[in-house]
């Protein structure tokens, strides 16, 4: 059965998109710690980050710390907050937010689907795919 994340990327389940290419999609989370909170996922459906051969490994990287650099610039954020953590969605992916101390790093403080405003969550993909110069579905121009 296909995880969550491979039915956002294949277009079956919305997704905002900030980048996409044929090994690595990055799109924002429905339950942030903060706007701007973005999700690195292989496309291949890898459980463990561990299990993920070393190429693509080293391209999920690339892209999370280009989209971490991204989310500094588009929050005015002192650091990109990283965390692999991987138990809510058996698909690999990494989190990737603006983050302003430690405490940014909770997920008790996530907030819920419900509390999220949908107009601040398109603005934050605006402007993160503005600086990395994507398109909605977040291909490169």
């Amino acid at each position: 059965m296909s995880s969550v994340f491979t039915k956002i990327i294949n277009g079956e389940l919305p997704g905002r998109f900030v980048y996409r290419d044929e090994t690595v999609v990055a799109f924002l989370t429905i339950e942030p710690l903060r706007y701007g909170h973005v999700l690195v996922v292989p496309v291949e459906e890898v459980d463990r980050w561990t299990d993920i051969s070393p190429r693509a490994w080293t391209q999920i990287n690339e892209v999370a710390q280009n989209v971490g650099r991204a989310v500094i610039e588009a929050f005015d954020a002192p650091r990109a907050g990283y965390i692999i953590a991987g138990f809510e969605v058996p698909h690999t992916h990494i989190h990737v937010f603006p983050s302003h101390g430690l405490e940014d790093y909770n997920f008790a403080n996530v907030m819920k689907m419900d509390e999220t405003d949908p107009e601040k969550m398109d603005e934050a993909a605006a402007k993160i795919r503005k600086i990395l110069d994507t398109d909605e579905k977040g291909y490169p121009h």
